[in-house]
């Protein structure tokens, strides 16, 4: 626990929401709800706006239209979302080497690490230099907690939202914390505060006043010593700047459940590519293969392969998912399927027979490599049997290649986004980021060769230079700045 709150929280504000809505003219003030859009889905992020209506992250898609039906629902677009972070952490990293992200729109960052502040006023003066710049830099914004430990810092960014800054002083933690509700504190989820309530205590004094004898007879030792010191506020967790991740996965749950032998193996071997272009963007490669598939009665199944050496080849990561799929039994149907890697190592160890299939194939004529991935999905979506298949399988087909709410380009209209797709059609908004009114939507055939899928535009186009931010460092208790820093006027 710290004198000083020099431990900064920070949450962006309904991030995927708000950056649709940054990106899209029409979409400002409105309702705006983001995840996946199928009767299976569930939403990722809720505009404050949607929030209105009662909906919230990770509800089902289903109740969130019967909720607020009149909202923008969009596919998530993570590549903007991943570019937009970028930006935000480089920002962080600026005040100090040991930044914790927790999720592309969160973080922690220990300002004392960096030098940048060392008292109250300071870290003040540095948490509104940090929102200010993340508005210019992504036109978004984001809620800062500052205090002298994580779970306080974390708690102060939530008390923020939207679009504030909250400091909780050291030696407040206790009646800070006190009339707050259990499930505030860090690890009482449902069953946790529904055990607690039993035994009567609903708030975080009650939990205080209970003792940490009683705590551990309800909770075991660890959960009920831990929740004790919580109730006082003790937490003495450092900033972590690298946390390693053990792997790397895609899921996907389908609207309908899946038969089809064929498709299912061609969903599986789409998941795998998408599973190892993640793993080369984290620079990484897996030795273990594992697939998931979700039957539909809802029993989950998970198999894995562990290779000879780490790859990042997506021949070789398809071909072992493939051998998976073979020992699985899918004739009941397939609600939900997933590929990832385990393992993770920074460097790989070549597969020389997958070398040789890729060479082979590299060699073959165009005329003798598979059709493409889309095709092929159609093809065996049209496999099932029953009246309308191919008609069901080609709008399946149109919706996958024209998300909701991403990006296209028209030989003619140029940048817009897809309102939505049906019936043959795609109905697009032609409109870009930091354009005064909203833009003209306009249908088109799902095949129109005039119209193509582009990359999202970045949010703010010439944003200001910050390489030098922030100027200047405060001067710590001692009268030393911090190593190599500049101390504050």
């Amino acid at each position: 626990m710290r004198a000083a709150p020099t431990i900064l929280h920070l949450d962006m504000d309904a991030f995927y929401a708000s950056a649709e809505q940054a990106a899209k003219p029409s979409l400002r003030g409105k309702p705006v709800v983001v995840g996946g859009l199928g009767p299976r889905g569930v939403v990722a992020t809720a505009s404050y706006e949607a929030r209105r209506f009662g909906v919230h992250s990770a509800m089902p898609m289903a109740q969130a239209r019967r909720l607020a039906p009149n909202a923008a629902y969009l596919v998530p677009r993570f590549t903007l979302y991943r570019s937009v972070s970028d930006q935000v952490m480089e920002l962080l990293g600026r005040l100090s080497p040991l930044v914790e992200p927790l999720s592309l729109d969160e973080a922690f960052v220990d300002l004392e690490a960096g030098g940048t502040a060392d008292d109250t006023a300071s870290a003040l003066e540095i948490g509104r230099e940090l929102r200010a710049a993340i508005q210019a830099v992504t036109g978004l914004s984001g809620s800062v907690g500052l205090a002298g430990s994580k779970m306080l810092a974390k708690i102060a960014s939530e008390e923020a939202k939207p679009d504030g800054i909250r400091l909780i002083e050291p030696g407040t933690e206790r009646a800070h914390l006190a009339p707050m509700p259990v499930r505030t504190l860090p690890g009482v989820g449902p069953a946790t505060a529904d055990h607690l309530r039993r035994a009567g205590m609903t708030t975080v004094n009650d939990l205080a006043e209970a003792g940490e004898a009683e705590l551990i007879r309800l909770l075991g030792k660890a959960h009920g010593a831990a929740l004790h010191r919580m109730a006082y506020g003790f937490d003495d967790r450092p900033v972590v700047a690298e946390r390693d991740a053990k792997s790397v996965s895609v899921e996907d749950t389908f609207d309908m459940d899946l038969h089809d032998r064929v498709r299912v193996r061609t969903e599986v071997e789409r998941l795998a590519d998408r599973c190892v272009q993640r793993l080369r963007g984290a620079g990484r490669s897996g030795r273990t293969v594992v697939l998931k598939v979700r039957r539909y009665d809802f029993s989950t199944l998970t198999r894995s392969e562990t290779l000879r050496g780490p790859t990042d080849d997506p021949a070789v990561v398809r071909e072992a998912a493939a051998r998976l799929l073979e020992a699985v039994d899918t004739t009941g149907g397939v609600r939900l399927l997933g590929v990832g890697v385990t393992g993770l190592a920074d460097y790989t160890q070549e597969d020389l027979f997958a070398q040789a299939a890729g060479a082979r194939a590299a060699a073959a004529p165009e005329d003798d490599v598979a059709a493409p991935q889309e095709a092929a999905e159609a093809r065996a979506g049209a496999a099932d049997d029953g009246p309308g298949a191919e008609e069901a399988a080609a709008e399946q087909l149109a919706a996958r290649r024209w998300p909701a709410g991403h990006d296209v380009l028209h030989e003619v209209h140029g940048h817009g986004w897809v309102q939505g797709s049906g019936v043959g059609r795609v109905t697009v908004r032609f409109e870009e980021p930091g354009a005064a009114a909203p833009g003209r939507g306009r249908p088109f055939r799902v095949d129109d060769p005039a119209l193509r899928p582009a990359d999202p535009l970045p949010l703010v186009p010439d944003p200001p230079d910050y390489s030098s931010w922030p100027a200047s460092r405060p001067k710590s208790r001692s009268g030393a700045g911090a190593p190599g820093a500049a101390s504050r006027p």
